[in-house]
């Protein structure tokens, strides 16, 4: 039979674990719900489409006016700005690219780039055995360098970084080829379509990889109190 301070703990152990389970933000909310992926993929949708309709310069124009206009919504509405802000100022480099190479193509250039870039970030700190995932993980829960010493741990933040140095690589190597294409339609639709899934997949991955490294911790934490009992 359970005593009295056993059930208090219970009583209010249970809510709290019920709405920490609630709460938990999804991959969806991490981006700000659907309005953050329309803050992301309308102007992107906009500038293809005027662009087949009014030009090269209509299509920047179009672009940047729902970029502002997006900014202007999240103000009136009270919403945190800085996802729009941030939004706006890659269209503005995108625009800018664009206009400057006079192709439509040009407005995927910075996020092609970038994609390569953040491939070979990847690939390189799992080579220098001190893969990103597990850095940028155990930076925020202030865990210390102690993680490396352990290899399960280590490989499963590997299998995380790997895991997104194959998105980044997928996507510089699919929208440079459609690039060299000149499909600006086809662009758009990779941009998107490699977008949300493939980064869905990587945050499954490294869900499992700090799993891992959770159990790994509670394990070593428990092993000392066990050989104190005996």
């Amino acid at each position: 039979m359970m005593t009295g301070p056993e059930k208090a703990v219970t009583a209010t152990a249970d809510p709290v674990h019920l709405a920490e389970s609630k709460t938990t933000p999804t991959l969806l909310d991490r981006m700000g719900g659907t309005t953050g992926l329309a803050y992301t993929y309308l102007p992107i949708l906009v500038f293809v489409l005027t662009n087949s309709l009014f030009g090269l310069k209509g299509a920047i124009g179009s672009a940047i006016a729902v970029a502002v206009g997006l900014c202007i919504l999240r103000l009136t509405r009270k919403e945190p700005v800085m996802p729009a802000v941030s939004g706006l100022f890659g269209v503005a480099v995108a625009s800018y690219i664009a206009y400057q190479t006079g192709s439509a193509k040009g407005f995927f250039l910075v996020g092609i780039w970038a994609s390569l870039i953040k491939a070979a970030i990847m690939l390189f700190s799992v080579l220098i055995r001190w893969p990103l995932v597990g850095v940028l993980v155990n930076l925020v829960n202030s865990g210390g360098p102690s993680w490396r010493r352990d290899k399960a741990t280590l490989f499963a933040y590997d299998i995380a970084t790997l895991t997104l140095f194959a998105v980044f690589a997928a996507r510089f190597i699919v929208q440079q080829w459609l690039y060299e294409a000149s499909t600006t339609g086809w662009l758009a639709f990779a941009k998107i379509a490699m977008g949300v899934p493939l980064y869905g997949l990587a945050a499954i991955v490294g869900i499992w990889a700090v799993r891992r490294d959770t159990k790994r911790r509670e394990m070593l934490v428990g092993e000392p109190q066990a050989t104190g009992a005996n």
